[in-house]
């Protein structure tokens, strides 16, 4: 089992690409409490660890070169953001046949009867990593990520 902080960041990174292929081309800020949930600064004006560590992650996309943004909103939100090109092109690639069917052990056969325009659609990285949040199971969302980022660029 991954270290939490771990998890969490994959969960992320999940979310924050879901919401910015969901607006693509257009430029959206990016809230860290749309992604982390709420977050009350303490009597100092500080930020939660969580609310830090989901905006290091948002820092961390921009500088892997995965999204670009204009400017933050002090430590609350990424303004303007967009995918990158290599990020929309590889949320838009099918994923890889082994992963699709390991994630789709529950539904063996279920996407057989479709037209083959709907079978690509659904075996996209994008619509892996929406199935992955749907179910909340963080192994499976950390799994998606990884093969979708993280994997050999083999394809």
């Amino acid at each position: 089992m991954a270290d939490i902080h771990v998890e969490e960041f994959y969960k992320d990174v999940a979310i924050a690409l879901v919401q910015l292929y969901g607006a693509f081309p257009r430029r959206v800020n990016l809230f860290v409490e749309d992604i982390a949930g709420p977050d009350e600064p303490d009597e100092f004006g500080l930020h939660s660890k969580r609310h830090m560590a989901c905006f290091g992650a948002l820092l961390w996309l921009e500088e892997e070169g995965l999204l670009r943004y204009v400017d933050t909103i002090r430590q609350e939100a990424l303004d303007q953001a967009v995918l990158s090109h290599a990020a929309f092109v590889r949320l838009s690639a099918p994923a890889p046949v082994e992963l699709n069917r390991r994630l789709n052990q529950d539904q063996a056969h279920a996407g057989d009867h479709l037209p083959p325009s709907v079978q690509e659609d659904l075996s996209t990285h994008i619509h892996l990593i929406r199935k992955a949040l749907k179910t909340g199971h963080s192994g499976r969302i950390s799994q998606v990520v990884q093969a979708t980022f993280f994997a050999d660029d083999k394809h």
